[in-house]
């Protein structure tokens, strides 16, 4: 079965800290901070997922700020598609399903593994 959609045992520790990191950054912080004394593989798979999301969305954000008339557009495409992806990954945990955001999920999964 591919890791985007591994069923595996979740413990309620686990998928409560996956989906605190979902609630804004704040919630990312939080669930990242209680994941780092006591490491649970479900919510740290979630907590890499958001913060390649976060980082995402900013740079969109930023990038969309300096382009000159068509800034907006791309602004606003980047935040809807996040927006879809996060909700598709909110769903994830809350299903207790390990679910990649789609296309760029598994390079966060890499790139962010010491979390």
């Amino acid at each position: 079965m591919p890791l985007d959609q591994q069923e595996v045992t979740v413990s309620e520790t686990g998928k409560t800290r996956a989906i605190i990191a979902h609630i804004t950054i704040i919630g990312w912080i939080i669930a990242l901070v209680q994941n780092s004394n006591d490491k649970d593989e479900f919510a740290s798979f979630y907590i890499r997922q958001m913060l390649g999301l976060i980082i995402i969305a900013v740079g969109g954000s930023i990038a969309g700020a300096f382009i000159p008339y068509i800034g907006w557009i791309i602004t606003w495409a980047v935040q809807i598609g996040a927006l879809v992806i996060w909700v598709l990954s909110l769903m994830g945990a809350i299903n207790g399903k390990k679910e990649l955001t789609p296309a760029i999920g598994q390079m966060f999964q890499d790139w962010f593994k010491g979390m």
